[in-house]
């Protein structure tokens, strides 16, 4: 495959690799992504995952926005594959900088990351809205209802819902990272969903990578495309 052996001398030759990833990266590891609304959403909820998952929502409907947030983004026995633990590999060598991720699920950490700037939020940290208190996940899986604080306050998922900003510590860490980059990798994301789709905007190389199972809507200004499971593909670069 021409492409993936250009790939692979791309990664050799660089010490400054950033990987942008998507809900792509975590589906191989046994998480689904939740905007494909299948028949379990269609029989258990009243309301598409968008809406669910909105400020408005958790606000109005915070009962119903723990059922399904336990139910389905929680996903604790998922584990890293092989595109986590390469990336991870390649930050221990050097030649990785960071990773930007649009995933929730902790599990680029599991796999030994350092650097990793997380767009969305982590489920793996909760903190109460009244004092502040950090709460892990273990803690909200195991709660029923909506969670409560020992100061009696509502725990709140760091999480960026829907109609919330991004952080901009976050953001601008991810913008520089990207801006710095020799080799830019994105993979497992359709790049349909704004603002993360837009930090492509900040790559100045000529070595754009986008990995991903279909086409996206990126693809033309990409330098190159590799298309396949992106656990696949990472399980065979050096």
């Amino acid at each position: 495959m021409e492409n993936l052996e250009l790939l692979k001398q791309w990664v050799s030759e660089s010490d400054n690799i950033v990987f942008f990833g998507g809900a792509g990266v975590s589906t191989e590891s046994g998480i689904p992504d939740f905007r494909s609304v299948d028949g379990l959403y269609n029989q258990q909820y009243d309301y598409p995952p968008e809406t669910i998952l909105s400020h408005t929502f958790y606000r109005r409907n915070t009962d119903e926005f723990y059922r399904f947030y336990r139910n389905k983004m929680l996903c604790l026995d998922a584990k890293p594959n092989a595109a986590h633990l390469k990336l991870a590999q390649w930050e221990r060598e050097g030649s990785l900088k960071a990773v930007v991720t649009q995933n929730i699920d902790g599990l680029h950490q599991a796999a030994g990351s350092e650097k990793v700037y997380e767009l969305h939020g982590s489920v793996l940290r909760n903190f109460c809205e009244s004092c502040h208190k950090f709460y892990d996940v273990h803690y909200i899986a195991d709660s029923e209802g909506v969670p409560k604080c020992t100061c009696g306050g509502d725990i709140k998922p760091d999480v960026v819902l829907y109609e919330e900003g991004l952080d901009q510590n976050t953001l601008t860490g991810a913008i520089r990272a990207i801006s710095e980059a020799d080799v830019l990798i994105v993979g497992g994301t359709s790049l349909a969903v704004y603002p993360a789709a837009g930090l492509l905007d900040y790559y100045n190389g000529n070595k754009l990578v986008l990995v991903n199972k279909t086409p996206t809507a990126r693809d033309g200004i990409a330098d190159l495309v590799v298309q396949g499971s992106i656990g696949e593909i990472f399980s065979q670069l050096d």
